[in-house]
């Protein structure tokens, strides 16, 4: 079973051992590169600096491209960053030693070409590897902007994909790596929770979207990617965005919750009716569910995603011409240092091209089902550890049946049906009016239309005045009689 702990270190209990998980996840790639045709690994992007070097600057350089790292066979990672990160680097990141430096790119191509700023970069590379000898070899490079690419190319070196090495080594998590992604689900179980006991008729999407950065940021997280908030009528299509949408009775309402704790994320959907469900909406849970179960089952190590992938329904039978244009409704993923990692289960990817299931990997499964009444839809997502004997879920917010939250209405006969039309006219009991049948009193003749105000008669307003006096909502006499 998965573990969960505080939010703190402490010196009473065995947590997150962090020095182990940086060592863990350095001598992962170091291997694997070993193993390879390439010399270096060059990085620009976030996650897999993070995993190699362990450091830091906020999530606002997520999307800046301005600061890299150097891994080379037989070495220690060389890490370059915005000059006063570096300094901090120097002190507070032992395990980089010396190889902490200043550097700067173009700026995501605000600095003007001319200044050099590419060619920089190229040469710092360029002197590293010939000083290790390993200037002729072919260096991995994961993502980068064009003018870098072409500047490390006029140097004579060899670049090419260094990704799938990347992801070959994030695939695989560590001991301590399980626990990090454990306990950034259970954040997500408490903001779900949040969600549940407050949503209603009047509470708009975007404020849903702010309640759970709130509660999830108070928890611990260092980082809310995001929050995919979609209600009635924007959820058949999915949008994959949330709105100013305010929520009305009957509405379905689905999130998916995307955080990072410590680095690593979650990818987390759940489905929700506004005060009742109609049938068609309880269905398209069922189906969701169905499916989702499904895949769930197959997961084992040795299995292939492919296997895996057999268990969600074929694009056009839920309304889409092929697989590529409905595209992650029915997916799975991995889950580590970013929400979408090896490996990818989907039935647009060929089984020859499926990925073996090993112990240790984890990842996301979601599925989609749009209503019969062609407006609403259904979507769930459980996140998982594959261990042994299968698939453990560490998404805990109960799915297993589609949950009715706000307010909960009372009849003069009791409790209004949670699973109802929202329209309250399509909601006659069984054969009532169209088979002639009528409620108590309806045989009586309608009353005559009321006099136009100010015209009654003097006797009509006394009457009118007796029906006002409390007395009269007593019990009718015939009854007090009979006592």
């Amino acid at each position: 079973m998965g573990r969960t702990f505080g939010l703190m270190g402490v010196d009473w209990e065995q947590r997150v051992d962090f020095e182990r998980l940086r060592v863990a996840r350095l001598d992962r790639i170091k291997g694997l590169l070993r193993a390879s045709e390439l010399g270096s690994l060059m990085c620009f992007d976030p996650n897999n600096i993070r995993y190699i070097t362990s450091t830091l600057i906020g999530t606002w350089s997520n999307d800046k491209f301005v600061r890299w790292s150097l891994l080379m066979q037989d070495h220690e990672p060389i890490m370059w960053d915005f000059g006063s990160a570096a300094r901090h680097h120097q002190i507070y990141c032992p395990w980089l030693d010396t190889r902490s430096r200043a550097g700067i790119t173009n700026f995501r191509g605000g600095i003007r070409p001319e200044a050099g700023r590419a060619e920089d970069v190229a040469h710092k590379i360029k002197v590293e590897l010939e000083q290790a000898g390993l200037g002729n070899d072919p260096i991995g490079l994961d993502i980068v902007e064009p003018p870098i690419m072409f500047a490390l190319q006029k140097e004579g070196l060899n670049v090419i994909d260094g990704q799938q090495l990347m992801l070959q080594a994030r695939m695989i998590k560590s001991e301590d790596e399980l626990v990090l992604l454990d306990t950034a689900c259970m954040m997500v179980d408490a903001a779900y929770e949040e969600l549940y006991k407050v949503m209603g008729p009047g509470m708009k999407e975007n404020e849903c979207v702010g309640l759970v950065a709130k509660t999830l940021y108070d928890l611990g997280s260092e980082h809310v990617e995001g929050v995919n908030a979609i209600s009635g009528e924007r959820t058949h299509p999915h949008p994959h965005i949330y709105s100013d949408r305010v929520m009305r009775p009957g509405d379905p309402v689905f999130f998916d919750i995307l955080h990072a704790y410590n680095g690593y994320r979650t990818c987390y959907y759940r489905t929700f009716a506004i005060g009742s469900a109609s049938r068609a909406l309880v269905d398209a849970y069922a189906r969701c569910r169905y499916y989702l179960d499904d895949a769930i089952s197959r997961v084992k190590p040795g299995a292939t995603t492919a296997e895996v992938a057999e268990a969600f329904p074929r694009a056009q039978e839920f309304g889409f011409p092929n697989e590529e244009s409905a595209f992650a409704l029915q997916l799975g993923h991995g889950v580590g240092l970013s929400i979408w990692e090896k490996p990818v289960i989907s039935r647009l990817i060929e089984p020859e091209h499926a990925d073996v299931i090993e112990e240790g990997m984890v990842f996301a499964l979601e599925t989609y089902w749009p209503a019969a009444d062609g407006y609403q839809a259904a979507r769930i997502e459980e996140q998982l550890i594959v261990r042994k004997t299968g698939a453990e879920v560490i998404t805990r917010f109960p799915a297993e049946q589609l949950l009715v939250a706000g307010q909960r209405y009372q009849t003069v006969e009791g409790a209004l049906p949670t699973m109802r039309e929202r329209q309250s006219n399509l909601n006659r009991p069984d054969g009532l009016l169209r088979e002639g049948v009528k409620p108590n009193g309806a045989d009586q003749p309608r009353p005559k239309s009321p006099e136009p105000a100010g015209r009654q008669h003097s006797t009509d307003r006394a009457a009118s005045s007796k029906e006002r006096q409390p007395n009269l909502r007593r019990q009718p006499r015939s009854r007090r009689s009979s006592r």
